[in-house]
């Protein structure tokens, strides 16, 4: 999988690949029957709601914030698709827009 940072693509691509990443996080995750009962307990979310909820900009953005919130399993989904965990990162940033202000 190829991820582009936040500046190095047009924003559209951006989403595009952001939500690509999370999607290929969430297949990851699911990938191990532990690893996705942890993501479910955490969540809230059922078995059955994953499918329609990947579709969902904000699950993806929950997706990254699960992932980036366990450093050893952010590592383990670098290391196995072969980029710097710090992307994972940048693409919960892009899923998420910009900060709303008051």
């Amino acid at each position: 999988m190829t991820f582009t940072p936040k500046g190095k693509a047009d924003p559209k691509q951006q989403q595009e690949a952001a939500a690509a990443l999370a999607v290929t996080a969430l297949g990851f995750i699911a990938g191990e029957p532990e690893r996705l009962g942890r993501f479910l307990t955490t969540t809230g979310i059922g078995p059955e709601s994953i499918r329609a909820a990947a579709s969902e900009p904000d699950f993806l953005v929950g997706v990254l914030d699960y992932l980036v919130s366990d450093e050893e399993l952010l590592l383990a989904f670098a290391n196995e698709n072969s980029f710097d965990p710090a992307h994972v990162a940048s693409a919960r940033d892009i899923l998420a827009g910009p900060p709303v202000r008051d």
